[in-house]
């Protein structure tokens, strides 16, 4: 449905059941698909593509060019999966030549006044707190939370299943299924409530935990932690995610945590 006092470039693509409030202004090389929602004031640049049945809140500027230096006007998208909802003034930003893309999956959950930069990756299921500001070419994967006014570094990688404290600075990547909070950040624990709400069992949370007091509490590099548990346990899904996130970490993982 157009709204009269909307901007709508003629060739954007929207699909006819579109919701499009006043105030709107959609570019050229837009497209919107069926059941999504575009609240007022809303703006939608060029390059950004926009799934199924999202929800699209008042004030939120998606496909603005780069906060980059090196950007120079290179066609790049902003790719938003189905079932994604960005609340209020939350800005995503598409990609550059690095990557070409910056990409928000399915199911996931922007609020207010939260930054995507360019060429970030982010998985399905994710939650991105109030005003958590994710810099550019980081990756999320799914189910990962990220509380408000979290700070996350170019480059991150912040993996699966993963809690991250209100007002944390993530400069390190963040390893899956666990708990990171304190200054700087520290691993503080797994996060088994969440995964109990997805139907984790408590022999698969106490494996995950076995893996974790080699990484941070038996007083080994990371190096040793590895082999050790490559030597001492036996191999399964989670096990092995872990093991890999830690082998291809490119900025090393968070430190753990020493109390004084």
């Amino acid at each position: 449905m157009k709204q009269p006092l909307a901007y709508v470039h003629p060739e954007a693509k929207i699909a006819d059941n579109v919701v499009i409030e006043p105030f709107v202004t959609i570019d050229k090389d837009v497209v919107i698909e069926e059941g999504t929602r575009i609240g007022s004031n809303a703006t939608i640049l060029e390059g950004t593509r926009i799934g199924k049945n999202c929800n699209v809140f008042p004030g939120a500027v998606i496909g603005a060019v780069p906060q980059d230096l090196k950007f120079r006007g290179e066609k790049t998208t902003v790719e938003i999966g189905n079932n994604t909802t960005i609340r209020e003034c939350v800005t995503i930003n598409r990609g550059t030549a690095a990557k070409g893309k910056t990409i928000v999956g399915d199911n996931c959950l922007l609020m207010a006044y939260s930054h995507i930069a360019h060429d970030c990756v982010l998985g399905n299921n994710i939650i991105v707190g109030n005003a958590s500001q994710i810099a550019g070419e980081v990756v999320i994967d799914d189910f990962a939370i990220l509380s408000g006014l979290v700070a996350v570094h170019q480059f991150v990688h912040i993996g699966s299943h993963v809690m991250i404290s209100g007002g944390s600075l993530v400069r390190k990547d963040v390893p899956p299924f666990v708990k990171a909070a304190r200054e700087p950040l520290s691993y503080v624990g797994v996060n088994s409530i969440g995964l109990r709400r997805r139907e984790y069992s408590n022999e698969k949370i106490r494996e995950i935990q076995d893996v974790y007091r080699y990484l941070y509490q038996k007083g080994m590099n990371n190096f040793a932690a590895i082999e050790a548990i490559e030597a001492e346990m036996p191999a399964s899904p989670d096990r092995d995610e872990i093991i890999l996130f830690v082998k291809n970490s490119k900025r090393g993982i968070m430190r753990g945590y020493f109390p004084e």
